[in-house]
């Protein structure tokens, strides 16, 4: 097995990129943006306590999930020879909208969820790709 790749990979690129799209959950799911409407959605009652309870380990793990997003975004982008601004559009794109937001949209056909959460969660990640793949991208 090749691992050359590795070796290529921006890795403070992909600690920042992943770091953008954790943030970027911080103002989507702000109750005044969509947190207000997912909550309801998914039925969470923000007003109960055991709501917030182990938070920060939610949180954490979240953010491992962003990196090893980054990381596989960060393969494509090395790659593909991805240096320029649309190219990280077009990959966050294709990756938001194909893998992410598809396998939200399974999961959720079987739950049963609202089709505006599957709009608030699926758009979050289309854009939370495009955001790290454009850092990807430019920061080679």
């Amino acid at each position: 097995m090749d691992t050359s790749i590795f070796s290529h990979v921006n890795w403070l690129a992909v600690l920042v990129a992943a770091i953008a799209y954790f943030s970027l959950g911080a103002i989507w799911y702000n109750k005044g943006v969509f947190g207000t409407k997912w909550a309801a959605g998914h039925k969470i009652n923000t007003n109960d306590p055991e709501v917030t309870k182990g938070a920060g380990k939610i949180m954490m793990s979240s953010f491992l999930c962003f990196i090893v997003i980054s990381i596989g975004l960060a393969f494509l982008v090395v790659k593909l020879n991805l240096t320029i601004f649309m190219s990280g559009v077009k990959l966050g794109l294709i990756t938001g909208i194909g893998f992410s937001w598809m396998v939200i949209c399974i999961s959720y056909l079987y739950t049963k969820k609202p089709t505006s959460i599957h709009l608030i969660d699926g758009m979050y990640h289309v854009l939370g790709q495009i955001v790290a793949a454009i850092i990807l991208c430019l920061w080679r």
